[in-house]
């Protein structure tokens, strides 16, 4: 019986269905900020990751090029 009340507190179902309305719209803004974070991010990454890989391959050529003159 205690259970059944301590759950029902946590538990609402409206009658009148307009009243998901607004969390439906507020559950729908947050996942498309969240997908477009999520983008951004993945963006932000790549550019990040060919920056080290130019970086990484500067520096095999010089060293690379102090081998060979040594």
């Amino acid at each position: 019986m205690s259970k059944w009340f301590v759950i029902s507190l946590f538990l609402y179902f409206p009658e009148d269905k307009s009243e998901y309305i607004p969390a439906a719209i507020t559950s729908l803004v947050f996942l498309i900020g969240a997908v477009l974070t999520m983008r951004y991010i993945i963006k932000v990454s790549k550019r990040e990751a060919q920056k080290a890989k130019e970086h990484e391959q500067a520096i095999m050529k010089q060293m690379n090029d102090t081998k060979e003159n040594s």
